[in-house]
């Protein structure tokens, strides 16, 4: 619901546009939404932290780990000093992909809670500070690029975009740490990328033809209104127009001046 809602709010509360396009990338939007939900996959069985760590130390998780940081840095030290005031893509990418552990510290913080209740001596594992460390870093880190691109660009499109890229680096980060694509069937498979693939075209709406006057009421004369193209004519042909004019009264001489 964040991208209609973001749209919706922003269009009463900021009196930012929201055209009738704008309105159907929306409901794109949680249809797409939905379909994802519906064709899910489910969560890998993880119950304990050892467990947990078992899966961050994997080699493919690793490396995924260590190209989204490299990525990060890029962004942070790089790009968004020179480009975050005129790309919109640069702060968001930075929150998507910091978006990425905050997810993985937030499912292994929840084992822990379970944990601890359940009597287990989580406090003593080491893994559950370093989840505590990287969850209030990644979370303060997102909320300082998403106020920065907030506080520029439209909050109507800040919204929809930070949400599909999110959304793509959470999948992905599923797939690597908790295999959850594993078991499923090709229905579901192909469900999962229709529904993502019809949040970005709800998304597309909603961005590309922001600035456009469209409404129920003005659809049919924004289709009808088509501007004819111009003609060009050469000098000659202006010249006889001229000389054949009815406007021009016949009691003024008529000039004609020739350049060569």
């Amino acid at each position: 619901f964040s991208v209609p809602c973001s749209a919706i709010l922003s269009s009463y509360l900021l009196g930012e546009r929201l055209n009738l396009l704008g309105k159907l990338g929306c409901l794109l939007s949680l249809v797409g939404s939905t379909v994802m939900v519906i064709h899910a996959p489910e969560d890998e069985e993880v119950t304990t932290l050892e467990e947990m760590t078992a899966k961050l130390k994997e080699p493919g998780f690793l490396a995924y780990a260590a190209i989204l940081l490299a990525l990060c840095f890029l962004l942070i030290f790089y790009l968004a000093p020179r480009y975050g005031q005129s790309n919109i893509l640069i702060y968001l990418t930075i929150c998507s992909v910091i978006g990425a552990f905050s997810v993985s510290s937030v499912k292994g913080l929840g084992i822990a809670i379970k944990g601890f209740f359940a009597g287990q001596p989580v406090l003593q594992h080491p893994l559950t500070w370093i989840l505590v460390i990287t969850l209030v870093a990644s979370i303060t880190t997102q909320i300082n690029y998403l106020n920065k691109s907030l506080d520029i660009f439209n909050t109507s499109l800040v919204f929809p975009i930070y949400y599909v890229l999110f959304t793509t680096i959470v999948i992905a980060t599923s797939i690597i740490l908790f295999k959850e694509w594993v078991a499923m069937t090709v229905v579901d498979i192909i469900g999962t990328v229709c529904g993502f693939l019809t949040i970005i075209l709800g998304v597309f709406l909603l961005h590309a033809f922001k600035d456009m006057d469209v409404s129920l009421g003005n659809l049919p004369q924004v289709l009808q209104n088509e501007q004819p193209a111009p003609v060009t004519r050469d000098d000659k042909n202006i010249l006889i127009e001229v000389d054949n004019s009815s406007i021009a009264p016949e009691d003024k001489p008529k000039v004609f001046m020739l350049y060569t």
